[in-house]
Parts: structure tokens; sequence; C-alpha cells
């Protein structure tokens, strides 16, 4: 083999790959270093695609959308979904709730401009997870964790020896390899803290998604549309799911009571951007570059 031959087939199994792509309806990145980066970055999206097609309830071929038509699937992933976020609804009193799947859909319809006006009705249906076997009486709503999960799968997929990287939905971040910025939710250009940690990242707020006030976080326990801060950011060391599921619950929240949750689950931070005013738990800064 010439010399040419041996570097090109060297920059194949060593590489340094950024891999763009639409998924959840947001922008996705994966960034891979090393060993067959390609390979890894590839099977990374696919892996991201393969799971938002199982798990868009706006897709009426998807598999949540089949549960809540029928009320019944059996699928690995949704379980997994389902019983976390019934671990997430005990253990925030209610304000994470993955029985509200009709409140999520006109939200979104409301959003997407689709009504004039909104006007949820809120569920209390039982659900039940048996193995991958999922029964509910009332159509639900997993977006608080699927981007997460994703997320977390993705990374899953790229992993290997000889390789590092991170993988990117939409302000939901595995570990990132390096400095990360906080977007502002102003629309200035200059982050409002750069982070360097080993722990999940997420961000939620209603900047992104608003019509005259109205968002897609909502309290379920007190019937509020609506986040309450203009963005939450939250490290999670668990994994990304657990950092999604915590960035919309803290959105919900009045301050206090946010601030108070984020400084008592374990494992977790939370930097809050509340009326202009920077807020954040104590441990929040270890986290900041």
């Amino acid at each position: 083999m010439s010399l040419a031959n041996t570097l090109t087939a060297a920059r194949m199994r060593l590489g340094d790959t950024s891999l763009e792509f639409r998924c959840c309806d947001t922008d996705f990145v994966v960034r891979m270093t090393g060993y067959h980066a390609d390979d890894a970055a590839e099977r990374a999206r696919k892996t991201a695609l393969s799971l938002e097609a199982e798990l868009n309830a706006f897709d009426p071929e998807s598999t949540v959308a089949c549960l809540n038509r029928t009320g019944r699937v059996e699928n690995e992933h949704v379980a997994r979904l389902v019983r976390r976020g019934l671990e997430y609804s005990e253990r925030t009193g209610g304000v994470f709730d993955i029985r509200q799947g009709a409140v999520e859909h006109d939200l979104k319809a409301y959003l997407r401009g689709d009504r004039k006006s909104i006007s949820p009705a809120f569920e209390t249906g039982s659900v039940r997870v048996d193995g991958d076997c999922v029964v509910t009486e009332t159509e639900l709503d997993l977006n608080g964790l699927a981007k997460g999960y994703i997320v977390d799968r993705a990374t899953a997929a790229a992993a290997g020896p000889g390789r590092r990287g991170f993988v990117s939905g939409g302000g939901d971040m595995s570990p990132p390899t390096g400095p990360i910025a906080v977007e502002s939710p102003y629309g200035d250009l200059r982050p409002l803290k750069v982070l360097e940690t080993d722990w999940n990242v997420a961000t939620s707020g209603g900047y992104r998604r608003e019509r005259d006030g109205v968002d897609h976080v909502y309290d379920p326990t007190t019937e509020r549309l609506g986040a309450r801060h203009e963005s939450v950011t939250v490290v999670a060391q668990r994994d990304c799911m657990e950092a999604d599921a915590l960035a919309t619950t803290l959105a919900a929240l009045p301050l206090s009571d946010a601030l108070e949750r984020a400084a008592a689950w374990p494992g977790l931070e939370a930097f809050v951007v509340h009326d202009g005013v920077f807020r954040t738990t104590e441990g929040f800064d270890a986290h900041v570059t």
C-alpha cells in the first residue's frame, strides 16, 4: 500500500466528524472524534431518526400515536418513557404529568396557528406498565422525555473504544466534550453562561415557541399554561432524559418553588432566568467555566 493510501485509510479510521440533521422538529448535532468517527455518527443519526418515528405522537403511524388511539401497545422504548414519566409524576407532585396528551395536542395546534383560542381539558386517567406493555385510559404526552431519551440512545449507539463525542438536540445534550454556551432568551449573540461539565444538559423556556403569551409549558396541578421564566437550564448527572424532564418541570413552577425543588433533587443543578435576573442553585457554578 502506498503512503497516500495508508494516510487515507488512517483518516477513515481516526476521524473528527460533525453531523447535522433535523429530528424532533429541531436541529440535532452529533460530534465524534476517534476510531471510525464517521460510522459512529451515522449510527447515532439512524438511531435518533428511528426513535423519532416511534415516539412522535403527531405522526399517526408512530407507536405513541397508536397507543393514544387504542390505549395499549407493547414497545420497549415507550415502556421506558412511561415508567420514567410515572416516576417523575410522583416525585414532582404531579407537575410533570405524562397523562396530558390531549393538552399537548391542543397546545401544539394553537402554537401552529391551527386554532384561534386555547382551552385545554386536563386529564386524570390511569396508566399501567407491565414489562414492555403499556395500557392507558388517557392520551399520553411523552414529549417532555422523548428528546432527552433520543439523545441518550443516540449517544449510546455512537459510543465505543477509542472514540469520544456527544449528541445535542435543540438544547438537550449528552455530556459535552468541551465548553458549551447557554443561549440568551433575548436574542443576544453573547451567551449567558459557558458550561464545562461531564453532566447532561437541557434548556427549557417559552422563548422558542410562543404565541400571545402561551408556549409549550404547562402545570397540570394549577392548570396554568406557559413557562414562568425566560429560560431554565439544568445539568443532570443521571442522563439527558432527566435533564429534559426537570428543565420542563422547573420552567412551569414559580421561582422559589423551582429553585427549592432543584436544590433538593440529587444530581441536579439549575440556572433560571426570571424577569431578567439570573438565579442558580448552589452547585451550578461548578459546571461553569
